[in-house]
């Protein structure tokens, strides 16, 4: 099958769709009789570290609103090569006051520099094998824009600033710690 095929096995004709999006925390209540707009309903900041595997789905309905229109979303994930050798999966470690403070500073500077809703920010510690999610990253806004431009500042903010080591643990039984390009504490040997 082609790319661009569309496998027709993979659609339930019986799936039905919710009508309205569940409600999780801290999600606004209409009061009877009061316009959407009349309500207003907080932003929220929603940040995780675990060694459990990341969940897509969990992370996006964190940041819907109904305020708005977009949800933009970044998903990491483990790749199976890294210049040329096998990898099988990658380990994480973080240390966590410091990583969980920078994490909530990078949200504050999205929220100055973009009008955005919700923030989610959820990063795997540990091992997680080829094609797992160790990072997720959820914005939602009125508009695309704010929300795709806040996503990729996001990751490349956490990158540079947030305290998380990165192994990579190959096939041949051999592993390497590798430091993020866009580190500002790193230096060039």
């Amino acid at each position: 099958m082609s790319s661009l095929e569309i496998s027709s096995s993979s659609f339930n004709q019986e799936t039905k769709l919710p009508l309205s999006p569940p409600l999780v925390e801290d999600s606004a209540f209409e009061p009877p009789g009061k316009d959407i707009n009349e309500v207003e309903e907080e932003s929220k900041d929603i940040i995780k570290f675990t060694s459990e595997q990341l969940s897509v789905d969990e992370v996006s309905q964190l940041v819907i609103s109904p305020f708005c229109g977009a949800i933009s979303l970044f998903v990491g994930t483990t790749r199976n090569n890294f210049e040329g050798k096998k990898v099988i999966s990658l380990e994480y470690e973080a240390y966590l006051p410091m990583a969980e403070n920078e994490v909530r500073k990078i949200c504050s500077d999205i929220r100055q520099k973009w009008p955005v809703k919700h923030v989610a920010v959820f990063h795997r510690l540990g091992l997680v094998p080829v094609s797992e999610a160790s990072i997720i990253i959820a914005v939602s806004s009125a508009h695309r824009t704010a929300s795709l431009e806040a996503v990729s500042y996001a990751i490349d903010t956490l990158k540079a600033k947030v305290p998380i080591w990165k192994k990579e643990i190959y096939e041949e039984s051999s592993s390497s710690w590798k430091r993020n390009k866009e580190c500002f504490w790193a230096t060039d040997d």
